[in-house]
């Protein structure tokens, strides 16, 4: 499976769209389809950032499965319906981690995607293939999963939303709650350590 690039919410790409709030309302009414909308209009953002977060396809359906549920039974419960993006996903986040941390072996996040590469891509022919390039770009690929992973917690979140999936500052302060400065200087810090990681094989 193909891992989803994150997209702009539909309502952003569409102006005759319903916006969060109003969905969020409409759900809080009794309309289950508003929340179907909800749904299609996430999903492939919040198994992205999963995904980013857990490297395993299965485990970030599970979550992203996990997060809706959550969503929906605690949605009377959101203040703002209008921040339900950030909201969500910082429920997907904190799910994300809490699912990592109780796994028994340690999965794999693989980084590559994110520097360079589209997943969305027509696979590349087997005569096109460079087997040095490949074995370079897997190397890689390693130092770069191990150095994103001693970045402290919310460094790596705002790189992973921020800089890897391209959610908006705004989304991603919502999720970490904290103002969009705050993103922008872990964004910053972040991008700095890890450039300092990586001065070796950069």
């Amino acid at each position: 499976m193909d891992e989803p690039k994150a997209q702009p919410p539909a309502n952003h790409s569409n102006p005759h769209a319903p916006v969060d709030g109003m969905l969020v309302r409409r759900v809080l009414q009794g309309d289950k389809q508003a929340f179907n909308e909800l749904v299609v209009r996430y999903q492939k953002t919040a198994f992205a950032v999963s995904y980013r977060l857990l490297g395993q396809t299965d485990d970030a359906q599970e979550v992203v499965q996990d997060a809706f549920l959550k969503a929906y039974r605690s949605l009377d419960g959101l203040q703002k319906p209008e921040a339900f993006a950030g909201w969500f996903m910082r429920i997907v986040s904190n799910l994300s981690l809490n699912y990592r941390r109780g796994r028994k072996t340690r999965q794999t996040l693989s980084l590559e995607p994110a520097w360079g590469t589209d997943p969305t891509d027509e696979p590349v022919s087997q005569d096109r293939i460079n087997p040095q390039r490949v074995a370079e770009g897997h190397q890689l690929g390693q130092k770069l999963e191990e150095a994103l992973n001693q970045l402290p917690e919310k460094q790596k979140l705002a790189i992973v939303m921020f800089t890897i999936e391209g959610l908006p500052q705004k989304q991603v302060a919502e999720a970490l709650q904290c103002s969009v400065e705050a993103v922008k200087w872990h964004v910053f810090q972040g991008r700095k350590r890890l450039r300092e990681l990586l001065k070796d094989v950069l």
